[in-house]
Parts: structure tokens; sequence; C-alpha cells
């Protein structure tokens, strides 16, 4: 699936990831209005309003990017018409052509783990038929739980021809708390770093990446550099653009000499597009357009930047 990934990017000549990551306080009135109107103020009405926000927005925005990132959590708040939300985005966004990265953020001992992995990323037995759950393309891993956790993500990458990214160094302003310690003179989230370039050394694809990526934040461009070159194989999605003070000039190190190797998230900046004041002329009713134009001020800003490189 790596490969795909860099195919896409390749085609849209786009290295950015729309995050799906919304809440009713995101969706215009008029499609809440319609949603409530048809299954009342209710979890089915708010996943209603919801799915229909995040296809609108797909629409508008498919033929620019290659892939999109939902984060399960904004989903599960509502519930189980949240998580049918969840995975009737996921397919319709594959239908698009896109490739999905579930945001779960999962890890845990070897049996959970290898449960989230399966249910994500995997098939499941029923008697003696197959099922997918979730089926996203790659999903997020966290891997402070040690290899236990990590591995069963692994074995079913390699069986179902699919990815992860682990958690490195995340964008979050805590981070350091944890991540930053250091232990034998280096700080923790190098030392994951390198078990991330061993896992992946042998899930190299014919686009010379490898299926195990790395989630490091676009609001540490210092540690970006360093970890670039830790893991010269592994992609690296970035989130914190945009919303959280990334800007494009501040990720050049996050990307290999090819112009490869990274794939950058906005969240909000991108599906809030129309709240923002740059974007405010576009209007409310028209917010699937405001999003599109985000993305193409996205595209150029980081172009822009690794050009100058």
């Amino acid at each position: 699936m790596i490969d795909q990934l860099i195919r896409n990017i390749k085609r849209t000549g786009a290295p950015v990831v729309v995050g799906l990551d919304p809440v009713l306080g995101y969706v215009p009135a008029q499609i809440q209005k319609k949603a409530f109107a048809e299954f009342g103020e209710t979890l089915e009405g708010a996943s209603e309003a919801i799915w229909e926000f995040n296809k609108q927005i797909v629409d508008a925005v498919c033929d620019l990017i290659p892939a999109v990132k939902p984060q399960i959590a904004m989903y599960e708040q509502y519930g189980i018409p949240g998580l049918v939300c969840y995975e009737r985005t996921v397919s319709y966004c594959q239908s698009k052509g896109l490739v999905v990265i579930g945001d779960i953020k999962r890890g845990d001992i070897g049996s959970t783990s290898e449960s989230y992995a399966i249910g994500h990323l995997g098939h499941v037995q029923v008697g003696s038929r197959e099922f997918t759950g979730f089926h996203e393309d790659f999903s997020t891993v966290n891997p402070y739980l040690g290899s236990d956790g990590v591995k069963p993500f692994l074995k079913v990458c390699k069986q179902e021809n699919k990815g992860i990214f682990l958690l490195v160094k995340t964008s979050n302003p805590s981070s350091g708390e944890f991540q930053d310690r250091l232990i034998d003179g280096k700080p923790l989230y190098e030392h994951v770093a390198e078990k991330v370039n061993e896992w992946g050394s042998d899930m190299i694809g014919e686009e010379g990446y490898s299926s195990v990526g790395a989630v490091v934040g676009a609001t540490y461009p210092e540690q970006g550099r360093l970890l670039r070159k830790v893991m010269p194989k592994s992609y690296i999605l970035v989130p914190g653009y945009g919303a959280q003070g990334g800007k494009g000039e501040d990720l050049v190190d996050f990307f290999n000499e090819d112009g490869l190797g990274a794939i950058v998230n906005s969240s909000r900046g991108i599906i809030c597009a129309y709240q923002k004041d740059s974007y405010a002329s576009i209007g409310e009713e028209n917010f699937a357009d405001a999003s599109r134009q985000a993305v193409l001020d996205m595209i150029e800003d980081i172009n822009g930047a690794l050009e100058k490189a």
C-alpha cells in the first residue's frame, strides 16, 4: 500500500493528506437542519450530518490529493451511529481512489493489538466466511507499549499489503514530557525511530519506501531533520500544519532529496476553511469550495518551500 500512496502523491503532485476530523460545530447549519429533519436531534442525525459534510468535502478535493486521514475519536463520540459514519467515510474515500489513513492510535498487549490490527487492517473469521471491519489502508499505532504491541500490526500489514504510521514525536505541546526524556544519551523518540527503521527493514516496496512509517509533528522541525536521517526509508506523516502553527518552510527537512518521504496533514485548516477570514467571502453554503481552495493554497505553500530548498 505504501507504493499506492507514493503513486498517488506523484500523480497529484501533492504531498498532503486531508484530516477528516469533524464535529457538529464544524458542519454548516443547512446540513444539520436537513439531517435533523430526517433523523431528529439524535446520534443518527449527527452521524448523517457529518457524513454529508464529509462527502461534499471529499467530492470537492479528491482530484487534488492522494489521501485522507479520518480521526476515529471524532466519530466515536457519536456512538455506534458515529462509527457507522466512520466506515461509510472510509468506503467512500476508497471508492474515489484515495488512500485512507485511519488515525486510530491503537497499541496494547499482544492479543489486544492483534484484534485492533485485524479490525482495522485485516479480515475477521465468522464461521466459514471472512469479513473486513473498518478496512483502512494504513493506521496510526502507539508503540510505547513496546514490540509486542506493534508486531501484530506488522503481521497483518504483511498479509494484507497494508501499512502503519508509528507515533515517534507527536505535535502536541506536552509531547516532550516523555518523548524527549534522555535514555543512554538520546531522547526516547530517537530510540523509537530506530525501532521503526528496524521494523520496516523487510517491508520495502517497489518505490523504495517501507510500509512502516512514522508520525512526526510539523511543530518540531529540528527533530524532524534528525529523524529523517534515522529513518531514511520510512514515510513520515506530519501533523500540525496550519491550525497548530506548522508552515511549508518548516517542513523541508522532513522530505528526502527525491522530494518524497513525507506527507503533511491538515484537518481543521481544510474542513473548517469556510470559517476562516481568508475564505469567508466564499460563504458557508459553499463550504466545500472553501476547502478546495485551502487545499490548493496548502499544496502551493509546501511545494513552493520544497522548490526553494
